[in-house]
């Protein structure tokens, strides 16, 4: 095996390694139980929300301004 090909095999490793971690970090988010209330301007989160995204912790308007100022 070549120094490159070894170094594309650690590289690719990486990745995958990464690539696994962040999608048990999505797992554990999606899994888990969201809010009745918005953590940020305390309104009810709608049961249609609730119901699609079932562990939201935002109202739509507050997870908006949440992904944008991220």
């Amino acid at each position: 095996m070549s120094n490159t090909d070894f170094m594309i095999e650690q590289a690719e490793e990486r990745v995958a390694r990464e690539r696994d971690r962040k999608l048990g970090q999505v797992a554990l988010q999606v899994a888990a139980k969201g809010l009745i209330e918005c953590r940020d301007c305390g309104t009810q989160i709608p049961s249609e929300r609730r119901s699609a995204a079932p562990f939201a912790e935002r109202c739509i308007e507050c997870q908006q301004s949440f992904e944008r100022n991220r």
